[in-house]
């Protein structure tokens, strides 16, 4: 029937997700790969090549030790079917909060600088474990270096990512963000206990503009504590999803290869009542929009 096939053509994503082909031109913000410290499933360049043979579009790697931005590089030119993107996570390793770092980091061509994470003195507190460092001197002001960061992230195109900070160091770092000018604001996994986020605290963070939340695939995992996927579900009817970003955060060896994963978290959400459009605008459209992906593929070629 011809008007059956129009629809189809039309709802492109529908027919993909019938297939199971569910990632065509998926963006995953949130990945783990080696070389690492920790046991990673995948190299930059097996990751890569795992995603494009799933027809996503770009993947971005993440450290906690180091920056990935010159792998992303490498694995870019490796893989020509997929971009591949680094960034910065301000830890410890780096020298923390650390400005020349993240300059550095920027004119590489980063994608997100993210406030620290295993050396937060919420990750670790969390976590039962001692020591750590916030984003505030002990009067509860924002430390200098901070604000230099984000005035260096606010003059790029770069997302800035709340990292493992607690809802209220992170509040304060949207804020003073915003002031300075910094657009793509990225809150990390809400959803994960030692960054959780309530969900009204979210709603009040969205309103206000350029904030997105990540919301990842891994949190529903033993890596993540099972946090249930109703969770997840509840918190994007509540906050929008034209603020959510849905990534995996997946890499380790013990969980579902990044691909699968994210292929089984639409499939889900599907299973929740997100309609074929709404989950294409959370695992394409939003983070495209955050990597200028939409705007370098609607520019028209010289000559």
């Amino acid at each position: 029937m011809p008007g059956g096939r129009e629809a189809r053509r039309a709802s492109g994503w529908a027919k993909l997700l019938s297939e199971s082909q569910l990632l065509e031109g998926a963006v995953d913000l949130h990945l783990h790969s080696s070389p690492d410290v920790d046991p990673r499933r995948f190299d930059d360049f097996d990751l890569a090549r795992e995603a494009a043979r799933a027809g996503m579009a770009a993947v971005l790697i993440k450290s906690h030790q180091v920056s990935t931005v010159e792998r992303a590089i490498l694995a870019s030119k490796i893989v020509p079917e997929i971009r591949v993107f680094g960034g910065l996570v301000l830890n410890e390793t780096v020298g923390g909060l650390n400005p020349a770092a993240v300059d550095l980091a920027l004119r590489m061509g980063a994608k997100q600088i993210w406030m620290r994470t295993r050396s937060a003195h919420n990750h670790r507190a969390a976590l039962g474990q001692p020591g750590g460092i916030g984003i505030c001197t002990e009067d509860g002001s924002i430390l200098p270096d901070v604000l230099r960061i984000l005035e260096l992230i606010a003059a790029s195109e770069c997302i800035l990512g709340s990292g493992h900070l607690s809802p209220r160091e992170s509040c304060l770092l949207v804020r003073h963000a915003r002031e300075r000018g910094v657009r793509r604001i990225l809150i990390t996994h809400p959803e994960w206990k030692a960054t959780h986020f309530p969900v009204d605290s979210q709603a009040e963070l969205a309103a206000g503009g350029g904030v997105w939340f990540e919301r990842c695939f891994a949190s529903t995992t033993h890596r993540g504590g099972f946090t249930p996927m109703t969770t997840i579900a509840g918190a994007i009817a509540e906050v929008g999803v034209e603020t959510t970003i849905l990534s995996t955060d997946l890499g380790q060896p013990d969980t579902p290869p990044p691909a699968e994963g994210f292929r089984v978290y639409a499939e889900q959400l599907r299973s929740f009542g997100f309609p074929v459009d709404q989950l294409r605008t959370m695992m394409a459209e939003n983070p495209a929009k955050l990597l200028s992906l939409s705007r370098e593929s609607s520019t028209p070629a010289p000559g």
